[in-house]
């Protein structure tokens, strides 16, 4: 064993191959361009296989990491891929957008005195090897019981009941309210780190496990969670955090001024970077704020680079240390040109006679003593304010949970948030047969948190039908 570990301490941590980033700032094509065979096996020889594995229970839907691992290593590359699916329905997105450094890859054994293994990127590799191959192989489907299911909203959690309980022999229909499936994957999370065509791969294979899906179908307007309770045995609510949070400064109505919802919505699964071929117009501002610190935020400005800014500036009223954007993604957007005006904050924003955006004043802050998030609470400086001239503003500083399905469900408890009040290991709601998981739960998260809450539900789901 020590043998083992000596050589995977000296076999450093593989590099990922990426687009240069002069070249990728002005396009949309993904970032990354994945290992070759030879780099990913070399980075998963570096796994030492423990026997207690720490990375296993980093990962909310306990992917099998030393097995699947272990394979790449073997060169079994369609076995690993395998692996993977046992306990994920969706690895070739989650080895794209989970922030591994945080889970798995944080409890890695090589990580206390090295760097960890690279499991985002091995789980990428296999899922992509498997599907360029075109050996996709599907499971054993249990024999039918009989139950239908209603997953409303085609997202993380949404696809992850489904993906689930198809499994088990249940009839599974999901209700997409957009008219493509995949919620934040296709709204929310641009192009050029998670390409549509592979989310469409992995809505794809559900289908092709037996999985229905009806877009374009608003569930609390077309017919509600009651109404659907009538001709299914039980119902999954999925709907996620998309509503848009506001600053409710002065100017907030201007032109030019977008929720980072509807900026991305429209760039990313309308298309609007290819207007006209694709007839959803998009404000092309050649000098872009972005207000806030996290993934959104980075999304947007690295986004606005693309749609041709020549500034792209990200506004955040803390230091970058505090920042909650993963790293990589930080970094990606310095390297691409994004200003980052750290410990300023947007107080007004201003227009001209013709009701467009001009410029953001802000104010400097300082940080004082921690607040209830463990951060160091920012503190305006006072005569501190100055202007940036800026002609497009995002504000990316949140998300509060679609109302709809809530409100057109009385019996359905909601917190004062406006979140549906669920138990985190079940998904049960105070409604017989309706269980919820996900953003519309917790609040906006991660990805992985939304399919790891659709695998507890789906557990849950299944014992309640058997019963």
């Amino acid at each position: 064993m020590a043998e083992e570990v000596n050589k995977a301490k000296k076999l450093p941590r593989q590099p990922m191959p990426e687009q240069a980033p002069k070249v990728r700032a002005r396009n949309f094509d993904e970032v990354p361009f994945g290992y070759a065979n030879e780099t990913a096996m070399a980075e998963a020889s570096r796994c030492l296989r423990c026997k207690k594995p720490k990375c296993v229970e980093g990962c909310p839907v306990n992917v099998k990491i030393p097995e699947f691992v272990g394979l790449i290593a073997d060169g079994d590359f369609i076995g690993a891929a395998h692996k993977l699916k046992e306990t994920n329905a969706l690895p070739a997105i989650c080895g794209r957008v989970c922030p591994q450094e945080s889970q798995c890859e944080a409890r890695c054994v090589l990580g206390k005195k090295g760097e960890p293994v690279a499991i985002g990127r091995l789980e990428r590799f296999a899922a992509d090897y498997e599907r360029n191959q075109g050996k996709i192989e599907l499971p054993q489907i249990a024999p039918a019981t009989g139950k239908k299911i209603a997953v409303i909203g085609g997202g993380p959690a949404g696809l992850t009941v489904a993906g689930d309980l198809i499994k088990l022999g249940h009839d599974v229909t999901i209700f997409e309210a957009l008219h493509k499936t995949g919620g934040v994957l296709v709204y929310g999370i641009p192009e050029f780190r998670l390409p549509k065509a592979i989310v469409q791969a992995e809505v794809d294979y559900l289908k092709s496990l037996g999985v229905k899906i009806e877009e374009s179908y608003v569930v609390g307007r077309i017919e509600t969670v009651d109404e659907l309770l009538e001709r299914f045995d039980a119902c999954f609510i999925g709907t996620g955090a998309g509503l848009p949070v506001f600053m409710k400064l002065e100017g907030e109505n201007l032109n030019g001024v977008y929720s980072a919802n509807e900026y991305l919505t429209r760039s990313n699964l309308m298309k609007a970077y290819r207007f006209p071929e694709y007839d959803t117009p998009i404000v092309k501002g050649k000098r872009v704020a972005t207000f806030g610190g996290g993934n959104v935020a980075m999304d947007s400005s690295r986004t606005a680079l693309r749609l041709g800014a020549e500034k792209s500036y990200i506004i955040y009223r803390r230091s970058m240390d505090e920042m909650p954007a993963r790293d990589e993604e930080i970094h990606h957007a310095e390297e691409e040109g994004v200003e980052f005006l750290l410990l300023a904050n947007p107080v007004r924003l201003i227009g001209d006679e013709k009701g467009w955006l001009t410029g953001v004043e802000c104010v400097r802050m300082e940080l004082g003593e921690p607040d209830e998030s463990g951060r160091r609470r920012p503190q305006p400086i006072p005569d501190s304010n100055f202007v940036v001239e800026v002609d497009t503003a995002v504000v990316a500083i949140g998300n509060g949970p679609n109302p709809l399905v809530p409100s057109t469900t009385p019996d359905l408890k909601t917190n004062r948030w406006g979140n549906i009040d669920a138990d985190l290991e079940t998904g049960k709601t105070s409604m017989a047969g309706v269980y919820a998981g996900g953003d519309i739960v917790t609040g906006a998260a991660t990805v992985i948190q939304a399919m790891g809450a659709g695998k507890k539900a789906a557990a849950a789901m299944h014992e309640y039908l058997q019963g």
